[in-house]
């Protein structure tokens, strides 16, 4: 299969002009290593078991000779010879700072005990995420997400949607994992999110930080999150949930094993956006859960494409990750980051997109087309909550929304009448 570009190549170019050695982090099977190799000059792999033991006993005592080769040198699971990141950050120190020397990858977050310095200006990170619908190439891309920043009267008319629903739920149960899309049949390609969940459960939750763990807790804890995928759901709802079903879990078993599954990059909660335009008693602050896949909380739940063709409301709340998983990517060019804003008035935007330089977005995500006017509703009356706070507050002003976006499951994108940008996922690109 021909290598797929991914948004992740241009800023991994940008990086390697800019710092030393760059770290690629992301959850397993996203395409680190392949997209890194792309741009490497040579490689080393601590994973390949016809080398490991040598590379390993050549790291423990002299690590240097390890980081010999044609640069960008891409060091592959760095993180299992822990002791490379120092050699590499001294290497980035020898050769005067000099950019592009080093790419590291790896699927768990830098554990801070085993390393002596934190490599600030040597050494970048960058996270990379699982496919979007327009890198898996099933979103048509007439509608760029960055374009609509930069150009916010763009002309919509004609932008229509590639996947129909039923394609829609493929799409979020197969995942963006790229070796899915090499299956022959769907069956197939459904078979790498269900290895995956099985994978993390009985493998990877013992040896991201040494630290021993139940499976079954594990893979309890992840279905009672995809239960409430997208919701404000309290950490003492989702324990009684484990409890249910587990011998026992108390707090800080599950907020151990919800550490070791964000440090896999599994989980990704949204933080809220709390702006001065309530109380700070009315802005809700809890996390909003997520994956850092839909297909995860597909797999956890043990749903197929079939079940989820009859409960389209389940779907919705799948629908969201998928969607925000995209703008992730779709955002990395510009160093996007993503919250959420809901008050105890039930007054909410699913998402608020920022943007590294100021600029952000206030977006719905509504499935079906009965649902477009009440999303539109709740931003435009979030964007007059925050025109009103202006005027009254002329000392602390708010930045207004540059963007009010509508994202649908829908076929067609438009743009309302009264600003409203009502764009499908299968529109949409970076």
């Amino acid at each position: 299969m021909a290598y797929l570009h991914r948004i992740a190549d241009n800023v991994l170019k940008d990086y390697l002009d800019a710092f030393g050695a760059i770290l690629i982090e992301g959850p397993k099977w996203c395409g680190k290593t392949t997209t890194a190799r792309q741009h490497a000059g040579s490689e080393i792999s601590l994973q390949n078991p016809d080398t490991r033991d040598g590379y390993l006993v050549t790291a423990a005592s002299r690590p240097s000779l390890l980081l010999d080769g044609a640069v960008p040198r891409l060091i592959d699971e760095w993180q299992d010879a822990p002791t490379l990141w120092d050699a590499v950050r001294t290497a980035v120190d020898n050769r005067g700072g000099e950019p592009g020397q080093f790419i590291l990858t790896g699927s768990n977050s830098i554990d801070k005990n085993k390393i002596r310095h934190s490599g600030t200006g040597r050494i970048a990170r960058m996270r990379m995420y699982p496919m979007s619908l327009w890198e898996s190439g099933e979103s048509s891309g007439q509608v760029s997400l960055m374009e609509l920043f930069d150009h916010p009267d763009v002309d919509l008319d004609g932008a229509t949607a590639k996947l129909d629903i039923r394609q829609l739920i493929f799409a979020a149960c197969r995942g963006g994992w790229p070796a899915s899309l090499t299956g022959k049949t769907e069956r197939a390609q459904l078979l790498v999110a269900k290895n995956y969940f099985r994978s993390v459960c009985a493998n990877d939750i013992f040896t991201v930080d040494g630290v021993e763990r139940n499976e079954k807790i594990c893979r309890e804890i992840l279905r009672t999150y995809a239960r409430n995928i997208s919701t404000l759901a309290k950490k003492t709802k989702m324990i009684q949930d484990v409890v249910a079903t587990t011998e026992s879990c108390t707090e800080p078993t599950f907020d151990s094993y919800v550490v070791a599954l964000e440090r896999l990059f599994v989980l990704q909660d949204v933080e809220a956006w709390s702006p001065a335009v309530r109380s700070a008693s009315a802005i809700r602050r809890g996390k909003k859960r997520s994956f850092t896949d839909p297909s995860i909380a597909v797999a956890a739940l043990g749903l197929s494409p079939q079940q989820l063709q009859l409960d389209l409301k389940t779907f919705g709340f799948i629908f969201e990750c998928m969607a925000m998983r995209d703008l992730r990517a779709y955002s990395q060019g510009s160093y996007g980051s993503i919250s959420y804003y809901h008050d105890r008035y039930d007054l909410e935007a699913d998402a608020v997109l920022h943007l590294d330089d100021g600029r952000y977005a206030l977006i719905e995500f509504k499935l079906g087309s009965a649902e477009i006017e009440t999303g539109a509703k709740h931003l435009l009356e979030i964007k007059e909550l925050i025109k009103q706070h202006n005027e009254r507050e002329k000392q602390v002003r708010l930045r207004e929304p540059d963007l009010l976006l509508v994202i649908t499951g829908g076929p067609m994108a438009y743009t309302r009448s009264d600003g409203v940008k009502v764009v499908p996922l299968g529109c949409l690109k970076d």
